[in-house]
């Protein structure tokens, strides 16, 4: 029996260029976004975070699985990726927490991949071209004509105009309870909120009632008595109307609120601003956020292809108030914060709760909570 690393694959963009490479994960085919990763660690995150729904993830670091799969850093109970791209994947996972290898874990969950890529030319291109549709294709099916193959990938649905909300959202409520000393209640929209949060949430003292993103307004706020959260998620955050809904019935019952990732882009929308695609997004664990007030710069943990088009530079007027950019971006002055001067709420692009990632942004976490009794 011929093992499934050794099948023929191919990555196929929807500009036609193709990569060769050989099987790995489950053997067959798969479409979706592409788009790459710069984390060196975090991997097992980054296949459970539901931000990823509906993406082939390319991993820049070349060397990737050597930890293996553990019990305590899934962010959800699946994998989301729709594919995964690695260049020189570990033989065997060499760690003591490992429960079984990364190969094994793809297999397990259906999740198509391919090894031994050129991952650095495959970035380069994605990174010159911007994020565009992918396929990966193994086994019989690689094969194929590569018009045949490229039709499919071309048929794919574009990330832009793709409501993705509901797909990844809970379907039921549920609580995280607050640890240690009580300091309030809190209503959780999840949009695809990663399991990290909402304990980050409770270390805080706080009781975390994670709805779905259906939820009506009038259930958010009679649960969210102290505040209300809101989530990343995955999608055009054009699409995601009920969620806005959801954030304007926020500030106008001036419950403090707070957004990270796809709820800053809710908080954006809510407020009046438009949102926009990103050539090819913002993803790992490296990336330099300035805070425009203190000037103190974080390295932080992103992953977003969308966002929020506000003017940078002094306060503006919204239905809401006044609103002014909080945080930007060093790589490229990107919007990665909004600050509302008039009603208790604010947001950010990027992932506090750092899973993986470095800690820096921690503390908007007691930002919130600060807020919360600030409001009482």
């Amino acid at each position: 029996m011929t093992e499934p690393g050794s099948m023929r694959a191919v990555l196929l963009l929807e500009d036609g260029r193709a990569f060769q490479g050989r099987s790995w994960g489950a053997v067959g085919q798969t479409t979706g976004e592409a788009v790459f990763a710069t984390g060196m660690t975090g991997y097992q995150e980054t296949l459970t975070d539901p931000s990823y729904a509906g993406q082939i993830v390319v991993m820049t670091s070349p060397h990737i699985g050597n930890t293996g799969i553990n019990d305590q850093d899934n962010e959800s109970s699946q994998v989301w990726v729709a594919g995964f791209v690695v260049r020189d994947p570990a033989l065997a996972p060499s760690h003591y927490e490992s429960r079984a290898s990364l190969e094994g874990h793809l297999l397990a969950q259906g999740i198509v991949g391919i090894r031994d890529v050129d991952t650095r030319a495959l970035t380069r291109h994605l990174r010159d071209r911007g994020a565009m549709r992918v396929g990966i294709f193994s086994g019989p099916v690689a094969q194929s004509p590569i018009d045949d193959l490229l039709a499919i990938v071309v048929a794919t649905p574009s990330m832009v105009g793709a409501n993705l909300t509901d797909v990844v959202s809970t379907t039921d409520p549920y609580l995280v309870p607050a640890i240690g000393p009580h300091r309030g209640v809190i209503a959780a929209i999840d949009l695809g909120i990663k399991a990290m949060t909402p304990q980050r949430l409770s270390e805080r003292g706080l009781d975390v009632h994670v709805l779905p993103a259906s939820t009506s307004a009038h259930q958010m706020l009679e649960v969210g008595v102290d505040g209300v959260f809101f989530s990343n998620g995955p999608g055009d955050p054009a699409t995601a109307d009920h969620v806005v809904g959801l954030l304007q019935s926020a500030l106008s019952s001036r419950r403090p609120t707070f957004g990270i990732c796809f709820g800053h882009q809710m908080l954006g929308r809510a407020l009046g601003f438009d949102t926009y695609k990103l050539t090819f997004g913002h993803r790992g664990i490296n990336q330099p956020v300035q805070d425009l007030v203190t000037k103190k710069v974080a390295i932080t943990a992103h992953n977003h292809g969308f966002a929020v088009d506000a003017p940078i530079g002094p306060p503006v007027d919204t239905p809401y108030g006044r609103v002014e950019v909080s945080h930007v971006c060093l790589n490229d002055n990107v919007v990665e914060g909004l600050r509302c001067l008039d009603v208790p709420a604010f947001s950010v692009q990027y992932h506090p709760e750092a899973a993986a990632g470095p800690h820096d942004a921690d503390g908007l976490f007691d930002d919130f909570v600060r807020l919360i009794e600030e409001n009482r």
